[in-house]
């Protein structure tokens, strides 16, 4: 993930502009770790998962680090696009807005994709198992969490889950700010920004 970004980087710094190199590179790197994470858990199932939270990685610390550079990555996009868009030339102020749309979107949906692998760590590693109420008699799979996971990143609410202990609601509560600003700061300035580059 890491050499991909660097190679994003450099390649655009080289043959385009410095200036769009972080957001390429970082956008590179979000959309590969994106599917890469996904390809593996979208098809586990209850036993498959359970094994894989309590061994996943990245841990805590790092991706507590991870879910800060999405959000910084994606402010970073929105500046280049403030900075460098409104002096190009038209078919580079496509490329710019283009590029802005990928680095925020990687970006918005690695954050989700973390909260998800985390919720699924705090239900299997917590004693007794649990945290979230699914109203099923089989075990969540990684695509359950993700379920709730997106929606209270996208509503800011559960919808027919129940979070049933502290750990989660605290994990919950910290998603939900994250995820307000993102939506507010960071997506509503890029939409704005890429229609303004567009006309």
């Amino acid at each position: 993930m890491i050499a991909v970004g660097i190679v994003a980087a450099l390649l655009t710094g080289f043959f385009n502009s410095w200036w769009h190199a972080p957001a390429a590179g970082w956008g590179a790197a979000a959309l590969l770790y994106d599917i890469w994470v996904w390809s593996r858990i979208s098809r586990m199932g209850p036993s498959e998962t359970r094994k894989h939270a309590r061994e996943e990685d990245p841990r805590r610390s790092t991706r507590d680090f991870l879910i800060l550079c999405a959000n910084a990555a994606a402010i970073v996009a929105v500046l280049i696009v403030m900075v460098s868009g409104n002096q190009a030339e038209k078919p580079m102020k496509i490329a710019i807005a283009l590029l802005a749309l990928l680095t925020v979107g990687a970006s918005w949906l690695m954050l989700h994709t973390l909260f998800t692998l985390r919720y699924t760590e705090l239900y299997y590693t917590s004693s007794p198992e649990g945290g979230i109420s699914f109203n099923q008699d089989a075990p969540p799979r990684y695509t359950d969490v993700a379920y709730m996971a997106f929606s209270l990143g996208m509503t800011y609410q559960v919808s027919d889950t129940a979070i049933t202990n502290h750990a989660m609601r605290a994990e919950a509560l910290k998603h939900s700010l994250l995820a307000y600003v993102f939506a507010t700061l960071i997506l509503a300035a890029t939409i704005n920004l890429v229609i303004g580059l567009a006309s």
